[in-house]
């Protein structure tokens, strides 16, 4: 029995053998659709079949059954918990996205100076290592909370508790709660945007730097001036990778508080929507909503 992936391989050589029978002119128009076409395929059985059936479903009710209109997306836009989850999704973009970017630039502009450059920048990247599953887990043990009486086993509270402070229940303190679960994307992303502005930090000229320190520029106009402009693309690229990664967001408020306390996200909703009450309606509108949202990002 071929593969699947045998059987493109196969279905390509054929037709590209086909092709290689016409003449010049057919053959340069219609080899660029063989070397694509595999991957339009792909794309389109698992990327856009699937996106059609769930845009299709967002205008029936729970069960698919009666055709209900644009009601499924009204309920999205004046939903309490929805506008509770967009609310939330906007501040991931903006605290989270914008942390990761900061703390990223500011480490690699530092590290780049420092002996200890590749020690320092491996410690910073190791929490890419781990799923947002795995940060949640761990991140758990930090804010864990126990009533009072109790030996207090999260990192935070044992301190506090240590020092002569009262625990904290954090995940209980609005709106704060979001920015505590927003801590653990920051801790996770600052590695990778370090990484990519230290190699884009890599490649200004020495020249560039040399010149400017010759007209007397310090090093803080030097980085205003020179090495922020000249990695600018850079600069760009990695907010908008990072956007993408908290539009979606959902693994590290499922694993945390699965949404409770006002922590709730546009992927939770869509989450418990479908898998939770069951109403395939509600959450096909929700996931097109966020589908969306992410295309001017992409």
């Amino acid at each position: 029995m071929i593969s699947g992936g045998g059987g493109i391989s196969i279905l390509y050589l054929v037709a590209n053998g086909l092709v290689n029978r016409l003449s010049s002119t057919w053959r340069s128009r219609l080899q660029p659709f063989i070397f694509v076409g595999p991957a339009l395929a792909v794309l389109s059985w698992y990327l856009l079949l699937p996106t059609l059936r769930t845009l299709y479903l967002s205008f029936f009710n729970a069960n698919s059954a009666k055709f209900t209109g644009i009601e499924n997306y009204i309920f999205a836009f004046t939903d309490r918990v929805m506008l509770t989850a967009f609310r939330n999704n906007l501040l991931w973009l903006i605290i989270g996205t914008g942390g990761a970017t900061i703390f990223g630039l500011v480490i690699a502009l530092l590290a780049d100076r420092s002996r200890f450059e590749k020690i320092a920048e491996s410690f910073i990247f190791l929490p890419m290592a781990i799923s947002f599953i795995g940060a949640g887990v761990i991140w758990k043990f930090v804010y864990a909370f126990k009533p009072a009486g109790v030996e207090q086993i999260g990192l935070l509270n044992a301190v506090i508790v240590a020092l002569g402070g009262e625990h904290v229940g954090w995940f209980t303190i609005r709106p704060w709660n979001t920015f505590f679960l927003i801590v653990i994307l920051i801790w996770m992303w600052t590695g990778y945007s370090m990484v990519l502005h230290s190699a884009a930090i890599k490649g200004v000229p020495k020249e560039l730097i040399e010149a400017g320190r010759i007209d007397g520029a310090g090093e803080i106009r030097i980085v205003l001036s020179i090495v922020i402009p000249y990695i600018s693309g850079t600069i760009v690229t990695v907010p908008t990778t990072i956007l993408i990664v908290t539009l979606k967001i959902f693994d590290i408020v499922f694993s945390m508080t699965n949404g409770l306390y006002g922590t709730e996200v546009i992927a939770s909703q869509q989450y418990k929507q479908i898998f939770k009450f069951l109403h395939y309606g509600r959450g096909s509108a929700i996931a097109m909503i966020l589908f969306i949202a992410v295309i001017p990002v992409i």
